[in-house]
C-alpha cells in the first residue's frame, strides 16, 4: 500500500512527466475488482476526460490530485499496486483498473492489488469526499509542529486507551503513516509499539515528532520504500531499518536481536533493547 512518501513522489514525477499532456482516451479499467472505487459509469468517465489537459499534481496523505483542466480533479486514493507512465511506442500492462492515452502516444497505467480510489470530481468537490473532507495536518503540512502534535496526543488522551502504534497506524490520525514506515519512526523514537500514550513525557512527544519527521523525509528523498514502484517502474530506494528482512538479525544500534510480535492488525519489528 502506498503511504505518503510513495504518493508524494507519483506526484513529482507527474508534473515532471505528465503536465501538459492531453487525454485522448480514458477508461477506468478491464480488469473487474469489487475493491476498485470509481465514482462515475466508464462511458461518462471517458467523455467527461476526453481533451482534458494534465495540470501539475499535489499530494495529502495517501491521495493525490491530479487537475484535469479544465474543471476537474481526478482522485487517487488508498491504492496500493502499480502506477506506470508508459512512453509513446512501448506497451502496456494487459489488464488495469486506470488507463490514460495521451495525444503524444503515451499512456499512463494504474493497476491495484489490494483496493484503492479511482475516481474524477468536478474541482473543488473532491473535498466533499469521505476521507479527504476534514483530513487532519499531514508530516508534510507547514502546521505539522510541535504545539499541533502535542495537542493531538492531549486530544486523544480524553477518549480510549491508545498505544503509540496506535497513533502512528490507526484512523488516519496522521494521515499518510502506515504500518511500514511505523516501524522505522518507533526505532529511531526509541519507543515500543506498545507503548502507552498516557506514558510519553515532552521528551518522548519531541523524539517521536523528530522520527516522524524525519523518517518521512528520508523516505520520500529515496523516491519510496524500496518494495514499491515509482511511475517509471522502478523500486524506491529507502531501506528500511526494521522489516522482516531484519527480525533475528543484529540491532543495528546496540546488537541485540531484532524480535517480532503481531499487533493492531500487523507485525512489529523492534529492538527489544533500545524500545524497551
Amino acid at each position: 500500500m502506498f503511504e505518503l512518501p510513495e504518493i508524494t513522489t507519483f506526484a513529482i514525477q507527474m508534473n515532471h512527466t505528465l503536465a501538459g499532456k492531453v487525454i485522448a482516451e480514458a477508461v477506468q479499467g478491464n480488469s473487474p475488482h469489487k475493491f476498485v472505487w470509481y465514482n462515475h459509469p466508464a462511458e461518462e468517465f471517458a467523455e467527461l476526460c476526453r481533451g482534458k489537459v494534465i495540470g501539475n499534481a499535489y499530494s495529502k496523505g495517501r491521495w493525490l490530485f491530479l487537475p484535469l483542466d479544465p474543471g476537474y480533479i481526478f482522485v487517487l486514493g488508498e491504492f496500493g499496486g502499480r502506477v506506470l507512465f508508459h512512453p509513446a511506442g512501448t506497451s502496456i500492462p494487459v489488464k488495469y483498473h486506470l488507463l490514460f492515452r495521451f495525444s503524444d502516444g503515451s499512456a499512463l497505467t494504474g493497476m491495484t492489488q489490494m483496493w484503492g480510489a479511482v475516481e474524477l470530481y468536478e474541482k473543488g468537490k473532491e473535498l466533499e469526499r469521505q476521507y479527504i473532507k476534514g483530513m487532519r495536518p499531514t508530516p508534510s503540512d507547514p502546521e505539522f509542529a510541535f504545539p499541533y502534535f502535542s495537542g493531538l496526543i492531549d486530544e486523544l488522551l480524553l477518549g480510549e486507551k491508545r498505544s503509540v502504534k496506535s497513533l502512528l497506524t490507526q484512523d488516519q490520525l496522521i494521515p499518510g503513516l502506515g504500518n511500514a514506515i511505523a516501524q522505522d519512526i518507533l526505532f529511531r523514537a526509541k519507543l515500543h509499539p506498545r507503548h502507552p500514550l498516557i506514558e510519553l513525557d515532552t521528551s518522548q512527544r519531541k523524539a517521536i515528532l523528530e522520527a516522524i519527521s524525519s523518517t518521512v523525509r528520508d523516505v520520500i528523498a529515496g523516491g519510496g520504500r524500496n518494495d514499491e514502484y515509482d511511475l517509471y517502474d522502478q523500486p524506491g530506494r529507502y531501506q528500511r531499518m526494521m522489516d522482516k528482512r531484519a527480525e533475528g538479525n543484529p540491532c543495528p544500534d546496540c546488537g541485540a536481536k531484532v524480535e517480532k510480535i503481531q499487533y493492531l492488525g500487523g507485525a512489529c519489528y523492534f529492538c527489544p533493547e533500545c524500545q524497551k
